[in-house]
């Protein structure tokens, strides 16, 4: 038995097929059927049912997977305290990135980062935070950046900052005239939001459904752009909120129409994540300190109290 053995094992198990297993590990199909072969002979068992499509796992195939990625994650730890011990920080590292996080968070750190630990090849992916959790658990990604906090046992949350949420409302709204605005102004049919699957658009519902504050529905409409919410919102078509770090990028007119909420400000806790076996902590350690270091700046607000999404999947 082979940790490469078991690298194949574990991605056969992953695409269910052993053509897409072998061009994802970078072996000839009749290279890696013929190794996960050679493992099913040496255990004396079948690890996989060839005659279904796509192919089935065994009863003790899945235990055999599940014990396969505890030993190749213990084995990965050893290059892990090698480099520690070298002081080393590089090699490839997987970031997820929620799409209301990505846009503004970014373009602030990714310069710096790679200016300042060239030797990482950061390989960074879009998705919701149902994906993020489910590929970090998996082993396909190192780390996210999502709101939190999302409960989840198998998984370490770093808080980055705390950013709050702003109202972008007209001047003619029935809004229109406040300094400062309470949770208990919302008027959930008001409020023009993200699609569903965004968790800002589930943090602002919890906002809104903890006042129950409720009126008349004239229209109802999702986006997934803040820029096509904010359109709407100058054609007078209703308010929306959005996360700080968006407002930072608004025209100076724009900007006349944005209005704060009264302290503590509702706000959404933004944080590293990555599973417990702490793999490539060093790098991750690297990532917070750069991200923190510069967000600090942006973002002056500690007086926020954190509205947790509802359905955590943003």
């Amino acid at each position: 038995m082979t940790i490469t053995q078991l690298y194949y094992v574990l991605a056969v198990a992953e695409h269910r097929n052993f053509t897409q297993a072998a061009e994802k590990s970078f072996v000839t199909q009749p290279t890696l059927s013929m190794q996960v072969q050679k493992l099913e002979d040496e255990l004396g068992v079948q690890l996989f049912d060839r005659s279904k499509k796509p192919i089935k796992i065994t009863e003790v195939g899945k235990k055999i997977v599940e014990q396969a990625k505890n030993i190749v994650i213990e084995a990965e730890r050893i290059k892990d305290i090698v480099d520690q011990e070298k002081g080393f920080v590089g090699g490839e590292y997987t970031l997820g990135i929620i799409p209301t996080i990505m846009p503004t968070l970014l373009p602030m750190f990714l310069k710096t980062f790679i200016k300042k630990y060239p030797k990482v090849n950061l390989i960074i992916k879009e998705q919701n935070t149902e994906t993020l959790i489910k590929n970090l658990n998996e082993g396909h990604i190192d780390a996210a950046i999502a709101a939190t906090p999302l409960d989840n046992e198998s998984l370490i949350e770093r808080p980055l900052y705390y950013e709050p949420f702003v109202a972008y409302v007209p001047k003619a709204h029935r809004l229109g005239e406040k300094k400062e605005l309470l949770p208990d102004d919302l008027d959930i049919n008001d409020v023009l939001l993200l699609r569903d699957g965004h968790c800002f658009r589930d943090g602002i519902i919890n906002i809104c459904n903890a006042n129950r504050n409720y009126g008349e529905e004239h229209f109802r409409l999702q986006s997934g752009s803040f820029e096509t919410l904010i359109n709407l919102v100058d054609e007078g078509l209703g308010m929306t909120l959005l996360p700080y770090l968006n407002t930072m990028e608004l025209d100076g007119e724009r900007k006349k129409n944005l209005k704060h909420f009264e302290a503590p400000s509702p706000a959404r806790e933004v944080s590293l994540i990555y599973h417990k076996s702490e793999l490539k902590i060093q790098i991750t350690n690297a990532l917070k300190d750069v991200i923190s270091g510069l967000v600090k700046g942006a973002i002056a607000f500690h007086d926020v109290q954190i509205i947790s999404p509802l359905n955590k999947v943003g």
